[in-house]
């Protein structure tokens, strides 16, 4: 992961102690004045999604996050190359499908 660049705008102070949270799982839903993210973790084997945040933003904030998000996968691309996407199934199917039998990770060996 890179640090951010200074640039112009207002200082973001992150709280001390505040901790990441590693999401899997989207889920947008809006209303005339407001766009709803929910982020999530689910395990592939496990039916149920814990929301680990719920963004609010208006949908001009959503518009512009949007941009912001496809300027730096751009980036991201052009320096590591292209994210492949699935394209025989949906991407739900791709991360949260259940392992056939023979398909099913192996424990680590001690």
């Amino acid at each position: 992961m890179t640090t951010p660049s200074q640039s112009a705008g207002p200082q973001i102070n992150i709280p001390e102690g505040m901790e990441p949270a590693y999401v899997n799982l989207a889920r947008i839903w809006h209303s005339l004045t407001d766009i709803v993210i929910d982020f999530a973790y689910i395990l592939p084997s496990e039916g149920r999604a814990n929301i680990r945040s719920r963004v609010v933003m208006t949908p001009l904030s959503a518009k512009l996050l949007l941009r912001a998000l496809n300027e730096n996968l751009a980036r991201y691309e052009a320096a590591f190359g292209e994210i492949k996407l699935p394209s025989n199934n949906s991407l739900a199917e791709n991360l949260f499908r259940k392992f056939p039998p023979s398909e099913s990770p192996e424990p680590p060996k001690e």
